[in-house]
């Protein structure tokens, strides 16, 4: 897979600003990373999610891909919870909040809006449910999907390797290193429901 929303320079192309029907094509549990916010250190668990533009072709005819990196946490005021309500058009009742997999938004479409930073970066700005009567091309790319707590070493070789390099720095991961070889399992495939998931 070769879609990012990185600009590193020479010909690389960003996804364009607006909104766009999208569908999610991988959910990457990055386990738990360790960093930095407002000069106060912070651990938590990470995850990254990418869509396909599939209406939005670059020079080479594959559609743009556009990420985000989220705190896994379904917490009122967390992000991924406001992006993934958004994105269902309903909020989440306590009973959806105790048991939501991630992994149900895999295949899913949605509207995405872009736009460009500063530093020359394609940003998801938001996420939202796609309009009545709008709809969304088939899937281009494969469906990925990887969980660091059930290690798959084959779904762990097909995410892109800045993401990985990612993983390989989670708390998880050197835990797993320190015991040997990675347990391997198979990977989680979504499930069909009434709203988008």
């Amino acid at each position: 897979m070769s879609l990012t929303a990185k600009n590193t320079g020479g010909d690389f192309e960003l996804a364009p600003i607006g909104a766009h029907v999208g569908r999610c094509i991988s959910v990457v549990d990055l386990g738990t990373q360790h960093g930095e916010y407002e000069g106060r250190p912070n651990v938590n668990k990470q995850v990254w999610i990418l869509w396909e533009l599939p209406n939005e072709k670059m020079k080479d005819g594959r559609p743009f891909g556009v990420s985000a990196f989220y705190t896994l946490s379904l917490g009122e005021k967390a992000n991924l919870r406001r992006d993934l309500e958004s994105w269902r058009g309903k909020a989440f009742t306590d009973t959806e909040l105790a048991g939501f997999n991630l992994m149900n938004i895999l295949d899913k479409t949605c509207m995405i809006s872009v736009i460009h930073t500063e530093k020359g970066r394609s940003k998801v700005k938001g996420v939202m449910a796609i309009p009545k009567g709008m709809t969304c091309p088939e899937r281009i790319n494969d469906l990925l999907s990887f969980d660091v707590d059930t290690w798959d070493q084959s779904a762990f070789d097909k995410v892109p390797e800045g993401i990985r390099a990612i993983i390989m720095k989670s708390d998880e991961y050197l835990e797993k290193l320190a015991r040997g070889t990675p347990n391997i399992e198979g990977e989680c495939l979504p499930n069909e429901d009434s709203i988008p998931f």
